[in-house]
């Protein structure tokens, strides 16, 4: 598997880094570059994970998502996973229903008011992400080459901040947002 960049057409001119023109405005020559950096990298991580999973397992992204979730961290609800990964809850709800449908989870009852339901991954569910978390472990291995391991520690300790710095921020700007408004 590589990270490279598609080899340029003769319509799309190269430049020093490889990347086509557009590709390098964007994570260069951009006003925002931390925002479409770390988009760029989702992308090229998510891409390839994801595609292979579809023609490896069957499962679209929504639905190993909701795998991938409760591989680390069971009993969680629709909700939780809507929250942690920005899909939306009806979307989510059919991917539950098919994988619950296929055997590779489970619902249960959860607590407090009985309204939730806790999800759980099957023994089947367990050995299809036991199957395919080496093909998302090794992407991140090929997008960090090139990084010593003290760079690798950083670069995961400013992330984490970035993170954290995040957890308090609406998924909305506020209605009386002006763009043009100077501080």
């Amino acid at each position: 598997m590589s990270i490279q960049s598609p080899p340029p057409s003769p319509s799309r001119p190269v430049c020093v880094s490889g990347m086509d023109l557009m590709t390098e405005a964007k994570l260069w020559r951009n006003p925002c570059p931390f925002s479409f950096r770390l988009n760029y990298l989702a992308l090229r991580y998510n891409s390839a994970c994801y595609d292979w999973v579809q023609k490896t397992e069957g499962l679209s992204r929504i639905e190993y998502m909701v795998v991938y979730s409760l591989a680390l961290c069971e009993g969680g609800q629709a909700r939780d996973i809507a929250r942690s990964s920005g899909f939306p809850k009806n979307s989510l709800s059919r991917a539950i229903a098919k994988l619950e449908e296929s055997g590779l989870i489970t619902r249960r009852r959860g607590t407090g008011d009985g309204r939730g339901q806790a999800l759980f991954l099957s023994e089947e569910g367990r050995a299809l992400f036991r199957r395919t978390l080496p093909a998302f472990e090794r992407r991140e291995q090929e997008m960090l080459t090139g990084l010593s391991d003290d760079e690798q520690r950083t670069l995961s300790h400013l992330l984490a901040k970035v993170v954290l710095n995040c957890a308090p921020l609406s998924d909305e700007f506020p209605k009386d947002f002006n763009p043009s408004a100077t501080e």
